[in-house]
């Protein structure tokens, strides 16, 4: 949870902040990467920041499988012949 990567060692760098929510939800702020997660408990939070900061810096996450693409309702030979442009509500 919450950990540092073993190059960050010689540079503590990582400042997060963990805040208990009024629902009682926590929320963990990774401060130098600009990314928040929610969890049920501390530990949570802190694992789903560790998670989102991995898919972020491209430690974390993998390419879906066809039969993944398949389960969201899609084509995946249509999905890949799709060109690499953003939708303009996300440009």
């Amino acid at each position: 949870m919450a950990r540092a990567n073993p190059g960050d060692a010689d540079t503590p760098d990582r400042e997060i902040r963990l805040l208990k929510n009024p629902d009682g939800q926590w929320t963990a702020r990774d401060l130098r990467v600009g990314v928040t997660a929610q969890g049920e408990s501390q530990d949570i939070a802190l694992t789903n920041l560790d998670a989102v900061v991995d898919a972020i810096e491209g430690d974390g996450g993998e390419t879906p499988t066809d039969d993944e693409i398949r389960d969201l309702g899609v084509d995946p030979e249509i999905a890949r012949s799709q060109d690499d442009e953003l939708p303009d509500v996300l440009q």
